[in-house]
């Protein structure tokens, strides 16, 4: 059976299994992304970014993350929080972004961060956290201007970075 048949639809809770690398809590997460289907667009135009809004109201957008928990590897931690939080599934390109290292704005707790790329595939009518947070798709400048984090901001950065040198690899293997 596929995993997404067998979501369990309550999202994880708790810090029992939370990692720590000294002193900082281990947050890992997803950028969800989608290409629109337009020939001859170029990348900025066609990629849609997905951010979801934080738990706490009037704290902005942001992207998936959460807890990396020990009972799990950094790839099923980022892909869980991707579902738990934002309801979608796709490809994870396993080469993080990048890691951060930041400190929280409501409570001075450290963090250490990790980002992935996810070319979301499918997108759930229903996740464990629908009732608690909005998402919507957006284009990379608007995710800058809504995203509060950062870290996160230069997370998009690379994204988009990564993805244009992918696009013009191919560009340049096709006019071989």
């Amino acid at each position: 059976m596929e995993l997404k048949n067998m979501v369990a639809m309550v999202a994880r809770s708790g810090r029992q299994l939370q990692r720590y690398n000294k002193g900082h809590r281990q947050v890992v997460g997803c950028i969800p992304y989608r290409i629109k289907g337009n020939k001859g667009m170029n990348l900025e135009d066609a990629l849609e970014v997905l951010v979801i809004s934080a738990q706490r109201k009037g704290k902005g957008m942001l992207f998936p993350k959460g807890g990396w928990e020990s009972d799990e590897t950094m790839t099923d931690a980022a892909l869980r929080e991707s579902m738990e939080e934002a309801g979608v599934f796709g490809s994870l390109d396993e080469r993080m972004l990048g890691k951060w290292h930041f400190k929280s704005k409501s409570n001075d707790a450290l963090y250490e961060g990790y980002m992935f790329p996810l070319l979301v595939e499918e997108q759930l009518d229903l996740w464990p956290e629908k009732d608690i947070r909005q998402r919507i798709w957006v284009s990379v400048p608007k995710a800058k201007e809504v995203c509060q984090q950062s870290w996160m901001k230069e997370a998009l950065d690379l994204l988009v970075k990564r993805l244009e040198s992918s696009t013009t690899k191919i560009i340049d293997e096709e006019s071989m």
